[in-house]
């Protein structure tokens, strides 16, 4: 994977659910101004549905802790204006852009964003999957858990009946050494004639 790849993949934040981009991350990309961008996406705005591009509201565009048009205004020193509240695209945003801007800078890096989506989705899928099958053996360790504890507590029965036959045989064997006992202190009686 080419670094251009992963600086791209590094510029794309998780916001409301939705995987996205800033417009001055994006503009940077596409070699305009973030407010050229905004204006392009302003005068074509049925392009851009919700599902494809959102505005931040102040808490989601603080709480984005990479280098974006809201670092670059505090450390303007102008500060967060909310007026110009920063608008993110998702996928489908992102392709919507290039219908609105034409250079060959902007289609080469939408391109670039393209990829970098697509490996996003496929990572997330595989990390997904794998998720699915560590729950599926943690699942089946539990089982053999409890078929253990259940094994262990039928030995310990068994074990306890086991213990209580062998104490049922030693007094049987005890009560049988009595008896001969008894039976030797006794005088044998003689057979045969008198």
């Amino acid at each position: 994977m080419s670094d251009e790849l992963i600086l791209v993949q590094n510029l794309i934040h998780e916001i409301r659910g939705k995987k996205v981009m800033l417009d001055s991350d994006l503009a940077r990309l596409y070699g305009v101004e973030t407010r050229a961008l905004k204006q392009a996406v302003r005068r074509n705005i049925g392009r851009f549905p919700n599902d494809f591009m959102f505005e931040l509201t102040i808490e989601e565009s603080n709480s984005i802790s990479t280098r974006s048009q809201i670092v670059t205004l505090k450390e303007s020193g102008r500060g967060l204006n909310t007026k110009y509240k920063p608008f993110v695209f998702t996928e489908q945003g992102v392709a919507m852009l290039s219908s609105v801007l034409h250079s060959e800078t902007a289609i080469q890096a939408n391109i670039r964003i393209m990829r970098a989506f697509v490996q996003v989705r496929e990572y997330l899928l595989a990390t997904s999957s794998l998720s699915s099958e560590v729950k599926e053996l943690k699942a089946r360790v539990d089982l053999l858990q409890l078929q253990q504890e259940e094994n262990l507590e039928a030995v310990n029965d068994l074990s306890e009946d086991v213990r209580k036959d062998i104490d049922s045989l030693y007094l049987a064997i005890g009560q049988l050494a009595e008896k001969i006992e008894e039976k030797k202190k006794k005088p044998m009686a003689r057979i045969g004639f008198k």
